[in-house]
């Protein structure tokens, strides 16, 4: 844990637990629907204060509806439960909660990317600094 805590800070760490909430595992097991709120809240430019009502109620009822749906019993991950949310037209459904699901699924995508892109100019960076070290 405490390398968890070293790696992570407080924002980033609550970020996680909250994102953590969207685990369709034994049968939505995890879920909080005050931690999906704060988990929309880190997108302000996507959820309106308007839309954060509306998808503290959409959440509501997708919980009740998830759960007693049998083709989403056995889901094991985020990228599963979209698939089954858009192959079962619960997208059109609860468009905020898909709209959450998919950011939740983007953001390992943006960081990896992020994360590359600043690895390669730091490999970059040192084979400057070792060609002019041999001039």
């Amino acid at each position: 844990i405490r390398e968890l805590n070293d790696r992570f800070n407080e924002v980033n760490t609550e970020f996680l637990i909250c994102m953590a909430c969207l685990d369709p595992s034994n049968v939505f097991y995890a879920f909080d629907k005050q931690k999906l709120i704060r988990l929309a809240k880190f997108y302000p430019s996507d959820f309106s204060p308007i839309e954060l009502m509306v998808l503290e109620s959409q959440l509501g009822t997708y919980t009740l509806d998830v759960r007693s749906r049998d083709e989403l019993s056995n889901v094991m991950g985020i990228g599963e439960l979209t698939i089954k949310l858009v192959k079962s037209k619960m997208d059109d459904t609860y468009p905020l909660v898909y709209l959450l699901v998919k950011l939740a699924l983007l953001l390992p995508v943006a960081t990896a990317t992020v994360e590359r892109a600043f690895s390669s100019m730091k490999i970059m960076k040192t084979r400057l600094r070792n060609r002019m070290g041999d001039e």
